[in-house]
């Protein structure tokens, strides 16, 4: 019996998140290589996603450090003010 795909589609399986933007991006070896094998111990999953997940803590992590640096130049300004005044 010979399968007919004639009319048959080509696509995804699962559709892609439509808030993920897909890229072209050269990354060093090991670096890929050390995501891969954190996917690895842990049983499976997609190396892209943490590396994904990295991205966005490292920006969080940038956020909050500036924040803080924000937040203790307002405090030793507010307090030569009051000090001066």
């Amino acid at each position: 019996m010979t399968e007919d795909f004639s009319n048959g589609k080509r696509g995804a399986i699962v559709s892609p998140d439509p808030n993920k933007v897909r890229i072209t991006i050269r990354l060093d070896g090991d670096i890929v290589n050390h995501f891969k094998e954190l996917v690895n111990k842990s049983g499976g999953g997609n190396y892209q996603t943490l590396i994904n997940d990295a991205l966005k803590e490292h920006i969080k992590n940038q956020n909050e450090s500036l924040e803080s640096t924000l937040r203790k130049v307002i405090r030793d300004e507010l307090h030569e003010f009051k000090q001066a005044g």
